[in-house]
């Protein structure tokens, strides 16, 4: 059976891009997002966050380093990552989003950058990733759904 992985997430950041260099001298950065939907509970209509790890590769990161800060808007496109590891005994797991593609959303006064699309290649392995070709949308009478 065949298999989609694919993520679109937009939301504001929970803190401020962790910036990092791989051994290779790719960059890494690490950031919070935080995705909020209103659901209905009982007769009222209350914000309910979702908190996600996100991790971006090369330009992206570096990108993310030097125009975001806690608060920005950004939307991000990625793919989703089961990590698993141990520490003092204890199995522990974690799901995160590889982000591919990173998309500033408002101005710069609301702590976004003004605009950009910076995407990047998949990142298995440390190696430097590659840069992915824009998306076209295909003609409306091709769209499946």
């Amino acid at each position: 059976m065949a298999s989609y992985n694919r993520v679109v997430l937009m939301g504001n950041l929970t803190r401020d891009p962790e910036l990092r260099y791989i051994s290779t001298g790719t960059a890494v950065s690490e950031i919070g997002l935080a995705v909020n939907d209103r659901v209905k509970k009982g007769d009222q209509w209350v914000d309910e966050a979702t908190f996600v790890d996100v991790t971006l590769w090369g330009r992206t990161a570096e990108v993310a380093n030097e125009y975001l800060s806690k608060g920005s808007n950004i939307l991000i496109e990625g793919r989703l990552k089961y990590d698993t590891w141990e520490k003092d005994g204890q199995k522990r797991s974690k799901l995160r989003v590889v982000a591919e593609k990173m998309q500033m959303v408002g101005g710069r006064s609301g702590g976004g950058g003004g605009g950009g699309n910076h995407s990047e290649g998949s990142q298995q392995s440390q190696e430097a990733p590659a840069e992915a070709p824009a998306p076209t949308m295909p003609p409306s009478d091709e769209i499946p759904f």
